[in-house]
């Protein structure tokens, strides 16, 4: 069975379309563009060509896949709070990128149950500003989310490869401040972009917006920049880090080799969690805006990829955590002081008294 959508009006936003599933019945539905109204001050050239694009997703199964994101997400995101808040607490500037991280990561995660609605109904009922919303949490989160790595990383490497020269930028002050530049920009450009996307509504849903296939000229010019301001730069910094952590960790002698795999490891999975989240999202992207534009053949082709990258990309809100909390040794601390709190308490109950070592 497969659905049958002019793509002119296929402006299906992706994280709708990935999870949206077959008609019931056995017929083909096509979306006519008599039943479209366009909701935008944004005007479509008129030399743009439409596509028909055959498409068959199982909505019970990437409905629960986002589900399971929002399970594990929400508590992990929160002991994540918890364990920055402590490491504010002991002037540890970490800390505050972490703070920031599971906020961008909590506040995709609460849009999520929005995406798994329309799955399960199939029908995309909230609205032109609660689509535009949801559009602007997930760019927010994943730029946001890759400069907060970026910082992660910089200030790793500052620790490492210069620990006195640059000691004087690494205080939570200062990346109280960075924080809110990283907030600000990301804000502003995803609110400068919203307002030249588009809208389209059909017997009062809201089934079509912001995902165009093919790519018209002039939102390509926008993943171009996307690609390579949110991404590109994003990732040779952090390798650039990566690296010269871990020359300076292998050629310092007094370091322990405990201490050597620990920051390895740290810098492993820094590198890791960011490209997979995030490189197919970017690559697919970087991809249709050079060779989709106004061309059938490569939408189709790259429609399934594009939708599997969206997917991919919502992970980041559950592996951030892990980051930092189930990596460092400060983590694990925090992990281990809750459960042995717990068997204290249990102990206690029963009057007994356990106290609690590390």
């Amino acid at each position: 069975m497969k659905r049958q959508v002019q793509k002119h009006n296929l402006d299906i936003y992706f994280l709708m379309s990935f999870t949206q599933g077959a008609p019931q019945d056995d017929t083909e539905n096509q979306l006519d563009n008599s039943c479209l109204t366009r909701n935008s001050s944004f005007v479509i050239p008129s030399s743009y060509n439409s596509c028909t694009i055959h498409y068959h997703f199982n909505n019970a199964l990437f409905s629960s896949f986002y589900i399971t994101i929002i399970l594990i997400s929400i508590p992990a995101n929160l002991f994540s709070l918890y364990v920055s808040y402590k490491q504010i607490k002991r002037k540890n500037e970490l800390g505050v990128y972490l703070l920031n991280l599971s906020l961008a990561d909590l506040m995709y995660t609460m849009v999520l149950p929005i995406w798994v609605d329309f799955a399960l109904k199939d029908v995309w009922s909230y609205g032109i500003f609660i689509c535009q919303l949801c559009v602007f949490v997930m760019y927010t989160n994943i730029y946001s989310s890759a400069a907060f790595l970026c910082c992660i990383s910089l200030d790793r490497y500052l620790a490492v490869v210069h620990p006195l020269r640059y000691f004087f930028l690494r205080t939570v002050k200062n990346a109280g401040y960075i924080s809110v530049i990283i907030w600000a920009t990301g804000l502003l450009c995803n609110v400068l972009i919203l307002n030249i996307e588009e809208t389209y509504t059909c017997e009062e849903f809201y089934l079509i917006c912001f995902d165009l296939h093919p790519l018209p000229a002039w939102k390509a010019k926008f993943n171009f920049i996307r690609f390579f301001a949110g991404f590109l730069l994003p990732s040779l910094l952090i390798m650039f880090c990566c690296q010269g952590i871990y020359r300076a960790v292998k050629s310092n002698r007094a370091t322990v080799d405990c201490e050597k795999r620990k920051i390895n490891k740290l810098l492993f999975s820094i590198m890791i969690m960011f490209l997979f989240c995030f490189a197919p999202f970017h690559v697919i992207m970087v991809i249709r805006s050079a060779l989709e534009q106004e061309n059938c053949d490569f939408a189709q082709i790259l429609f399934y990829p594009h939708k599997i990258s969206v997917a991919l990309s919502a992970l980041n809100c559950v592996v951030d955590p892990f980051l930092y909390c189930f990596v460092s040794t400060h983590g694990r601390m925090e992990v281990l002081n809750i459960v042995l709190f717990r068997k204290k308490c249990s102990f206690s109950s029963q009057g007994k008294e356990l106290e609690p070592t590390a």
